[in-house]
């Protein structure tokens, strides 16, 4: 497992462990000031009142995108900074000005009704429906997301609904994409099996402490979970989005990202 927990860039045996692997874990990407000022943000918007658990009544809460100050700063902080550009390609990838998704997770004995294994899916052709989640598609070439990205805005522990990723199944997907073409796969078509190509790969809890941020290739396959602990989970889980897809055949970009593809498909 690739643990960052360095003030500097990423070392070459952490960028190795994530073509490998498919994620690294940054502890201290942001400062947990700037975690807590984000959170009272996402507290006042679930509409759910943090001193009484009763009021927490679903199991899961979804926010959109912010661009308020704490999430800008968490967004450029210097470290990821550096990291994306180690990782996707200096110059390769979009600068974020804010963050979102957020799946804020309460704890609850009831299914949330997400908990699938899946990728993130980055693009849909002209044709298809917008609206349609299962018909948005990945290709080979990472058309659209140079990664997935887990913020953590809280404390997250065992219990506490952390993301469940495969490590390794980044390599998985790369086969399953390699004779797709530009168009890719679908959602439904990438899950028609469960992703079972992937069952045999180590899992992985994205927990930490608050400002930790995972930086996971873009075909990790990945799972949320019910919440059983006592607090809530605050995360987000935005792209960062590329400016050119990936070449993978011809010369190579040089990206840890495209690498990982390159080894999957023996290139």
């Amino acid at each position: 497992m690739a643990d960052h927990d360095g003030h500097g860039g990423l070392d070459a045996g952490e960028i190795e462990d994530f073509i490998e692997d498919g994620y690294v874990r940054l502890d201290d990407a942001f400062d947990r000031e700037t975690a807590d000022e984000a959170r009272a943000i996402l507290w006042r918007d679930t509409g759910f009142d943090p001193q009484d658990r009763s009021s927490w009544t679903m199991p899961v809460v979804r926010l959109g995108h912010y661009d308020a100050p704490p999430f800008a700063r968490a967004a450029n902080a210097p470290r990821l900074l550096r990291a994306f550009d180690q990782l996707a390609g200096r110059g390769r990838w979009k600068p974020r000005g804010g963050l979102g998704t957020f799946p804020i997770r309460f704890p609850s004995p009831d299914d949330p009704g997400d908990a699938g294994w899946h990728i993130d899916v980055s693009f849909r052709d002209e044709d298809d429906d917008p609206d349609d989640f299962f018909g948005w598609r990945a290709n080979v070439h990472t058309k659209g997301r140079a990664l997935l990205m887990l913020f953590l805005f809280s404390d997250v522990g065992h219990d506490d609904a952390p993301t469940r990723i495969r490590a390794g199944s980044h390599k998985d997907i790369a086969r399953r994409l390699e004779h797709a073409g530009e168009a890719g796969l679908t959602l439904r078509e990438l899950a028609a099996g469960g992703f079972a190509e992937t069952a045999h790969r180590r899992e992985v809890l994205a927990t930490g402490p608050a400002g930790t941020v995972y930086l996971c290739h873009p075909f990790i396959v990945h799972a949320a979970q019910p919440h059983s602990g006592r607090n809530p989970r605050f995360m987000a889980q935005p792209p960062l989005e590329l400016t050119e897809p990936y070449p993978i055949d011809g010369p190579s970009s040089g990206a840890p990202v495209e690498e990982a593809i390159r080894r999957a498909l023996r290139r």
